[in-house]
């Protein structure tokens, strides 16, 4: 089944296809300069951390309705081995084998296709068994640090949390925005909490990923308005679910990924940070969000920190 019409009027009003260049495989993140890096550093003022990411574990968010992304099975694969002779230094080693999008990652300008298209124009048959992204793939960009900004849009509608139907739209950014006492710029990171991980938590992960409240597909159109670099949120499906047009399943990627070239972040834990920024009374501050540089990967595993 073809994209509706209203879907590509949308596209159109996002494209960034050729903005930095028939070759450009990074997107929005041209937009984090070497300037934006250094206003962004003038965010630190208590040098208080704060981490973002969930645990990585075998009983994590995934719940099997992905096929293949599986949570992390960690094993050891040696336990003080002498391996250099007895009475030496002893090693340990493990290994992970996991869904790099498992947990709290980012997702590639390569993760999904529409139209047999990816990023720039480039074809989706570009992406092969053997050799994954050949363009596009989450080791281009090489650093991901520009100045966060903290949406959070349940406390700016006066809530704890937003239930599992509401779709966050302009409007509501917007009052988030302004809670926030800054207005979203050029080159940051903007990080969108719903509280529904408050869900997985909780102990329900199945609750957590279905009805999920998530991004409008109104809402790139916000982003690219405000040349944002990358959005993350705290939710398993990016945008909401089920969808806000039917049978439109993923639009939200489509149009952030495809259309606008902008990475997008899921299952990172914004309840921290929000209590943090909340108590300082400032939403926005240093972000540190490096990626995994898995050759020709679509995703990775990311452990963000925000320093205030």
């Amino acid at each position: 089944m073809s994209l509706p019409a209203e879907f590509h009027e949308m596209a159109k009003r996002v494209n960034n296809w050729g903005r930095w260049g028939d070759d450009d495989e990074i997107g929005t993140l041209n937009l984090i300069t070497d300037e934006v890096v250094r206003e962004a550093a003038a965010c630190v003022r208590s040098g208080r951390r704060v981490p973002l990411a969930l645990p990585l574990r075998q009983d994590g968010v995934q719940t099997g309705l992905i096929p293949g992304r599986v949570n992390p099975l960690h094993v050891m694969v040696q336990i003080n081995q002498e391996i250099f002779g007895p009475g030496g230094v002893a090693c340990s080693d493990d290994v992970v084998t996991m869904g790099l999008q498992a947990a709290t990652h980012w997702d590639a300008l390569t993760h999904v296709s529409h139209s047999g298209k990816l990023y720039n124009g480039r074809p989706a048959g570009t992406i092969t068994p053997h050799g994954g992204a050949e363009f596009g793939g989450i080791d281009k960009p090489r650093h991901i640090v520009s100045r966060g900004v903290l949406l959070d849009v349940p406390r700016a509608l006066g809530r704890n949390r937003l239930d599992g139907a509401h779709a966050v739209t302009p409007e509501d950014l917007d009052a988030a925005e302004e809670l926030a006492g800054t207005r979203v710029r050029a080159g940051d990171i903007v990080l969108v909490r719903t509280g529904q991980i408050q869900t997985y938590l909780a102990g329900d992960k199945h609750g957590y990923g279905y009805p999920s409240p998530g991004l409008s597909v109104r809402t790139p159109q916000w982003f690219h308005a405000r040349d944002v670099a990358a959005v993350a949120n705290d939710t398993l499906t990016f945008e909401i679910l089920p969808p806000e047009i039917e049978d439109l399943w993923l639009p939200v990627h489509a149009l952030d990924l495809v259309e606008m070239g902008m990475l997008q972040g899921q299952n990172w834990n914004l309840e921290e940070l929000s209590t943090a920024c909340g108590q300082e009374g400032r939403y926005t501050f240093l972000l540190s969000a490096m990626p995994e540089p898995f050759t020709g990967a679509t995703g990775t595993p990311v452990a963000p920190v925000a320093i205030l």
